[in-house]
Parts: C-alpha cells; structure tokens; sequence
C-alpha cells in the first residue's frame, strides 16, 4: 500500500459562497508583508500583479476594511504595506491555520491507523 497524505485548502466565503479569503490569499498577504511591495510579492510567487490586486480589493470591499497601504513610486519606487487591519487579520489566519492543522494532523493519523488495520486484516485472511 503507498504512502497517504493528507492534503486540503481553507477558505472563508460568504453565505451565498462568494470565496473571500483562503490559504492562496494569506500567502499573497504575508508575502506583501515579507517582500514590502505587492510587486516583489507577485513576482516573487510567481502571479500576475494586476489580477492580484484587483483580487485584494475585493476581498478589501467583502470585508470592510482596507489590508493595503499603497504609496505611489517616486525617486525610491513605491511600496506597498499592509494596513494594521491587514496584520491582524494575517496574524488571526495564522493561529487558525495553525490550529486547524494541528487537528487536522492528529485527526489523519488517526484515520491512517484505521486504514492500516483494515488492510493488515485482509492481508491475513
């Protein structure tokens, strides 16, 4: 029998399951934050700069609030911050990430022990 792994994506949407927000997005977010501009954090993840910001102003527009502090170029070029706003909401999708992993982890394990000895017992048979 190969190798499981467990494999699975987290995202928030809307009741009417409009997506806001997923593991995609919060990796773009602490990339902007790593990176200093959304320019270095697309080319950095290999993603188109344009898409990407309109995908933040949506998800900006769904939730209310603003998670980017823009400053245009200039002599230095210009750069691209996350809001306080944005911080906390990347710190809050941390420590659930973190969290749901952490369950996630235990919870295959688990399933892997059952499947190991569903298969041990046909072996046997």
């Amino acid at each position: 029998m190969k190798k499981l792994t467990l494999n699975y994506k987290i995202w928030i949407e809307t009741s009417d399951k409009k997506g806001i927000m997923g593991d995609g997005k919060w990796k773009i977010l602490k990339a902007i934050d790593q990176q200093g501009s959304l320019m270095a954090a697309t080319e950095a993840l290999g993603i188109t700069y344009r898409r990407t910001w309109g995908d933040l102003k949506k998800i900006e527009k769904m939730l209310g609030f603003p998670l980017l502090e823009k400053t245009r170029g200039g002599k230095e070029g210009g750069s691209t911050c996350l809001t306080p706003e944005g911080k906390q909401l990347v710190k809050a999708f941390d420590h659930f990430h973190h969290t749901v992993d952490d369950l996630m982890d235990k919870e295959f394990l688990k399933l892997q022990d059952t499947i190991n000895a569903l298969h041990s017992s046909l072996l046997e048979q």
